[in-house]
C-alpha cells in the first residue's frame, strides 16, 4: 500500500501519516462502548450513548463531547479546519 500512495499523492507513507497535522481534524460519532479505546483516561460510560470525538488528521484523539456540534466548536477554537471523511 505504501508504494500505492507515494504514486497517487506524490507523498511517502510516513508523509502521508502527517498530512495535515496540527490543521486539520475531523468528528467521528462513537458509542460509549468505543471511548476506552480512543481516550483510555475516560471514566467508564454507560453502553450505548452515541457520542462524537474530534480527532486530528493522524488519528488521534483531541476531545469527547455529546454533541457534534460541540466537537466542531472545539476545533473551531483551536483553529483547526474540520474535514469529511467518506
Amino acid at each position: 500500500m505504501a508504494n500505492g500512495i507515494e504514486k497517487a499523492f506524490g507523498l511517502t507513507a510516513q508523509e502521508f501519516a502527517h498530512f495535515g497535522d496540527g490543521a486539520l481534524a475531523y468528528v467521528k460519532a462513537i458509542k460509549s462502548e468505543d471511548v476506552a479505546r480512543l481516550f483510555p483516561q475516560a471514566p467508564a460510560l454507560r453502553p450505548g450513548v452515541k457520542l462524537f470525538a474530534l480527532l486530528g488528521a493522524d488519528g488521534s484523539p483531541i476531545v469527547l463531547t455529546d454533541s457534534r456540534d460541540a466537537a466542531i466548536a472545539n476545533a473551531w477554537e483551536h483553529e483547526l479546519q474540520t474535514v469529511s471523511l467518506h
